[in-house]
């Protein structure tokens, strides 16, 4: 994709230094890897992790990225909220930039819905040109937020 290393960003709190090294080796192979340890700015949860690709969401990234190495993030990410168990223990949110930027944030409380948004982000890449193309969503939007929906099991756009 890129020659010249780009840089993927975490912000994180509440976040062990083991999982943050396992994150950062992950990254660090594909991108110079820019770590932000924040104040806990989310109440509600114990900790919270965000990590900003500077690469458009696409079939290209995850081909370039590698499939193993993505399932390996997708791993940790459901490791880290495996350890801490039910409830707002922890809220991820990874953004792609891009046009438009293609944010996704979990929250959920049930381990295995936790687990089955993470392992369906990568599906939303054959999606994604669909729901632009939706006549309720605005024209070139600079960024589409997607949650999960747990009563359908998918990740959908959130529109407000």
């Amino acid at each position: 994709m890129e020659e010249k290393l780009q840089t993927v960003s975490l912000a994180y709190y509440g976040i062990s230094p083991w999982e943050i090294e396992v994150i950062y080796g992950l990254f660090n192979g594909k991108f110079r890897v820019l770590q932000e340890e924040t104040e806990q700015n989310k109440e509600d949860f114990v900790s919270a992790l965000t990590i900003d690709i500077p690469l458009p969401f696409s079939e290209e990234f995850f081909k370039w990225f590698e499939f193993r190495a993505w399932e390996r993030v997708k791993s940790i990410i459901k490791e880290m909220k495996r350890r801490r168990g039910k409830g707002n223990a922890i809220v991820v949110e990874i953004l792609f930039t891009g046009e438009p930027n293609v944010r996704f944030v979990t929250d959920l409380n049930e381990n295995h819905d936790f687990n089955s948004a993470i392992e369906k982000i990568d599906f939303v890449v054959e999606l994604l040109p669909y729901h632009l193309n939706d006549s309720n969503i605005p024209s070139d939007p600079s960024e589409v937020l997607y949650k999960y929906d747990i009563e359908s099991g998918k990740w959908k756009l959130n529109q407000g």
